[in-house]
C-alpha cells in the first residue's frame, strides 16, 4: 500500500477548458481522489456538479473567481485559500489573472463512489461524453510538475 505520493511526473488529462493532473487516483484508495487543477488564463471549466463526491480545493497559485450554486454566487479565490464543493453543487472557477490558476482539488466520496466510475479514467470518459470532447485528445504525456 502507498502512503506517500509525489508530485511529478504525474498522469496529465488536458480538456479544451482546463488540465488535471492525477496524484491519487480513485481506484488507488477507498474514499478518496488527489489531483492539481490548472486553468489558463481567462479560462473556467465549465459549471458542473458532481453527485457522488464533496471536494475540497487548496489554491496554490493564480487568483479566480468560483462561481457557485444554480444562482452562481461569486467569491474570489487566491493562493492559500481552501474550497469546500458540497456533495451535488453546481461549480466553477474562473482564472481572473494573466498566470495559470492552479489548485489541488481532493474529491471526498463518502461511501457514495459510483460504480461505473471505479477509476478516474472513466470518470473521463462519463466528463468526455457529456461535454462532447475527445477522449483520446485529453491524455496527455507526463509532465514533470513544479
Amino acid at each position: 500500500m502507498q502512503y506517500v505520493f509525489g508530485t511529478t511526473n504525474l498522469k496529465r488529462y488536458e480538456f479544451p477548458t482546463h488540465i488535471n493532473d492525477i496524484v491519487i487516483d480513485r481506484a488507488e484508495s477507498t474514499c478518496s481522489e488527489v489531483f492539481v487543477v490548472v486553468t489558463r488564463p481567462e479560462s473556467a471549466p465549465p459549471l458542473h456538479k458532481h453527485d457522488d463526491t464533496e471536494q475540497v480545493f487548496y489554491i496554490l497559485e493564480g487568483k479566480g473567481t468560483l462561481s457557485i450554486g444554480a444562482e452562481r454566487r461569486q467569491f474570489p479565490v487566491a493562493p492559500g485559500d481552501v474550497v469546500r464543493i458540497p456533495v451535488g453543487t453546481l461549480h466553477s472557477i474562473r482564472s481572473e489573472a494573466d498566470i495559470d490558476l492552479r489548485y489541488l482539488c481532493i474529491d471526498c466520496f463518502g461511501g457514495n463512489r459510483l460504480a461505473d466510475e471505479p477509476t478516474w479514467d472513466d470518470h473521463v470518459r462519463t466528463l468526455c461524453r457529456e461535454q462532447g470532447w475527445d477522449y483520446d485528445k485529453t491524455i496527455a504525456p507526463k509532465q514533470p510538475q513544479p
